[in-house]
């Protein structure tokens, strides 16, 4: 199937594949939303539609994104390397070598100029426009998530700026805290483009923020793309069909025709506030620290507009499958810039940034750390604290069997590297913010070669018994707590690791 084409058709479908459900009951956006979603998440339970948040006329949707299910149906494929696959074939495109490649290769061509935003006189985005001192946020269900929030916060907005200098957008998803009634702060972290295109300002740059928009725009805000990639673009080639978008009311930007709610407005280079505290998805919370004031000069919005939300906090939240998409799309990226990569897993428990797992096809002494560095000098993947290497045959999905490999492969005065470099902003643990230690585990096998003594060989069954076995099951009478490969069936254990082992 099609991605959905905005929000109310996303609903509709999470509607009828039973992955949503209505709240009737009045409920506080204060804290007790966040109550509910984090027990509905963690139990793997569905989208929620509150219908009358607390304070607001304005139903509140959250949780759209928890599942690996959702996900799926968000970008209308079965799997998520479905996603990579069609960007893969992309990547790898050669000068064709005669008349079928040649027209293969036009075809890719037109489906990526086929991505491109499109312009539009008028869209649904702007049925209200409401400006100046009409302006009032206080109208929307923006959730106070946690208690030691400094105040309400807008956790699941696609900001959009242009860079001062070539007029390039940029669309990203930096978390807002509410001020007054026509103010926030704008959480533009020290790594983000966002902040580079502020940064190179004069004086004043104009900023719109689209909330409520179809699931893969939104997750393109999300996406770690090179700045001189459109977000817009990215979001039209894996939707089939290009972002609307629309003139802005009191902005010279475009806004996605779509959308349920655009802010827009302004902020002066020099003028800061303190931001925060902020309960993060790095499971603490962030200090407050001085960020830029986002003043908005328009709301423009659909009748009836529905405003979207997103709580983190201590993984698994609802943040795990957008980084797991992220995870799988960039795929393929990633081995183009380094080839011996089979795969790589990002653990949810290690909130992305704090620990990487990567296979590799070994060629020689030392290759693990080579890959080591080349990940930590590899766009945002450079502020990951950890990564573990290990060899092709390894599910890196399977933490259980990375572990054993970790325990097993490593010699730490051989095989562990500490070195230094940048961090993510959010990380609390570095003496020094933004910059500190790096960790690399090489658990790969070991040859002559690298100075070890000879290794030793894999325990393995021989695939004739396992064939034997695997067609006499049924005769032995043991049941189903056992599955066909001798393994005991824990079902109880499932978590996410395991949901993202495929066979």
């Amino acid at each position: 199937m099609s991605p959905p084409a905005d929000l109310r058709s996303w609903i509709a479908l999470l509607e009828g594949e039973g992955e949503l459900v209505s709240v009737s009951a009045e409920v506080d956006p204060h804290l007790e939303v966040t109550e509910i979603v984090d027990r509905t998440v963690k139990a793997g339970g569905p989208a929620l539609l509150f219908e009358n948040p607390k304070g607001s006329s304005h139903p509140l949707l959250i949780n759209q994104f928890g599942t690996e299910r959702r996900m799926c149906l968000a970008f209308g494929v079965e799997r998520l390397d479905d996603v990579a696959a069609k960007l893969e074939d992309v990547l790898e495109m050669q000068p064709p070598q005669g008349l079928v490649d040649k027209v293969r290769g036009l075809k890719k061509l037109k489906s990526i100029a086929d991505s491109l935003p499109q312009t539009t006189k008028r869209g649904p985005a702007q049925e209200v426009v409401v400006t100046g001192d009409d302006v009032d946020l206080g109208a929307l269900p923006v959730q106070t998530c946690w208690p030691g929030d400094a105040a309400p916060f807008i956790t699941l907005p696609a900001v959009i700026t242009k860079d001062p200098r070539t007029g390039t957008r940029n669309v990203g998803m930096y978390r807002m805290q509410v001020l007054d009634r026509a103010t926030t702060a704008m959480h533009w972290q020290i790594h983000k483009d966002g902040r580079a295109d502020y940064l190179a300002t004069d004086g004043r740059i104009e900023v719109a923020v689209a909330l409520g928009l179809d699931p893969v725009t939104t997750y393109a805000a999300s996406a770690p793309l090179p700045k001189h990639i459109d977000e817009l673009m990215l979001a039209g080639f894996l939707r089939g069909e290009p972002v609307q978008l629309v003139k802005g009311k009191t902005v010279d930007l475009d806004v996605p025709a779509n959308a349920e709610i655009v802010l827009e407005g302004y902020i002066d280079k020099d003028e800061l506030t303190a931001e925060g505290p902020f309960g993060d998805h790095t499971g603490f919370y962030t200090a407050a620290e001085p960020f830029p004031v986002f003043h908005v000069t328009a709301v423009t919005m659909r009748e009836d507009a529905i405003y979207p939300s997103i709580v983190v906090g201590k993984p698994p939240a609802e943040d795990a499958w957008l980084g797991k998409a992220t995870e799988r799309i960039f795929l393929p990226a990633v081995k183009m810039t380094v080839p011996e990569i089979v795969d790589y897993d990002l653990p949810v428990a290690g909130v992305f940034h704090n620990c990487c797992i990567v296979s590799i096809r070994k060629a020689f002494p030392g290759h693990a750390k080579k890959v080591m560095h080349a990940i930590w000098g590899l766009g945002m993947l450079s502020l990951t604290k950890v990564v573990v290497v290990v060899d092709e045959h390894v599910n890196v999905h399977d933490y259980e069997e990375v572990f054993f490999y970790v325990g097993a492969n490593v010699d730490p005065g051989r095989d562990v590297l500490i070195s230094e470099g940048p961090l993510d902003h959010l990380d609390h643990a570095p003496t020094h913010q933004f910059f500190g230690g790096k960790l690399g585990i090489d658990a790969t096998a070991k040859g002559p070669d690298e100075g070890t003594r000879p290794w030793p060989e894999e325990i393995e069954m021989s695939d004739e018994v396992r064939e034997l076995v695997d067609r006499r099951w049924e005769e032995y009478g043991i049941g189903s707590d056992t599955d066909q490969n001798g393994t005991r069936n824990r079902l109880g254990a499932l978590n996410l690791s395991r949901a993202m082992r495929r066979a």
